[in-house]
């Protein structure tokens, strides 16, 4: 166990899974009836409920009815939890089978899918993507579905990270965005049509902003859907739809 006076000593710091402290088993002196996935379940919990910038260990040991210390048996460092829990919310997405190579595109669409479910239901995972290196065996996996995919559809090998990037960074952005607003209607105690249309009646009664949003109107209207929901997933699909093109145009592209 590292000495509460180090734990915020460690400007080298790199990540909980090259520093030998993620397979960290229950010795005989530690406190019973704990281990470290309850610890990283409540973590989970915590976080989902208050978000990373109100989590704590104080917190995290009232929710598990222990001392503060009995958990730092288990973790040396808050880092080192907050890593542990990004990992395992990456181990809830659901993988697709990449086998069959010509059906890249399902299985690009369902991943992107699946990333962006846990993006907009663990809206805290955003930021922590940013801040930790993310190499846990989950995040991993994750990754190497992915990149499996991408392999799939035929696209050279050069521009075969450019094609991941094209995807994920735009479900990183997409599901980011989903997430927050999410989290601000649920905050403001209401639904996300009744945030939305609020808040654009009160965008429109500023006559500042009126010929700005005039556009605005045309494009809902054509883009269809009744709710936030709904126009929210008619823009998800094609924008989904404009990247597989994009795929396919360069594969073309890159034959002899």
């Amino acid at each position: 166990m590292v000495d509460a006076a180090d734990r915020t000593k460690s400007p080298t710091r790199t990540s909980v899974w090259l520093e030998g402290k993620a397979e960290r088993g229950r010795r005989p002196t530690q406190p019973a009836g704990l281990d470290r996935d309850k610890i990283i379940a409540a973590t989970v919990r915590l976080l989902d409920a208050e978000g990373a910038a109100r989590f704590s260990m104080r917190k995290l040991a009232a929710e598990l009815n222990v001392t503060a210390m009995s958990v730092y048996w288990y973790v040396d460092t808050k880092d080192d939890l907050l890593e542990l829990a990004l990992d395992a919310v990456f181990g809830t997405v659901e993988l697709p089978a990449t086998d069959a190579a010509d059906e890249w595109r399902d299985q690009l669409r369902a991943l992107a899918a699946g990333y962006r479910a846990l993006l907009v239901r663990h809206p805290w995972v955003s930021p922590l993507i940013g801040t930790y290196l993310n190499i846990g065996p989950r995040s991993l996996e994750f990754a190497q579905v992915a990149e499996r995919i991408v392999r799939n559809t035929g696209l050279p090998p050069h521009g075969q990270t450019g094609g991941l990037s094209a995807v994920f960074q735009f479900v990183y952005g997409f599901g980011t965005i989903e997430g927050h607003f999410v989290e601000r209607c649920a905050t403001a105690g209401l639904s996300q049509d009744e945030y939305h249309h609020r808040a654009m009646r009160l965008i429109r009664e500023q006559p500042r902003y009126r010929e700005s949003f005039a556009y605005a109107d045309t494009l809902m209207e054509a883009r269809g859907g009744d709710t936030v929901a709904e126009m929210r997933e008619r823009d998800f699909a094609f924008a989904l739809d404009l990247l597989v093109a994009g795929i396919e145009a360069m594969v073309e592209k890159s034959r002899p």
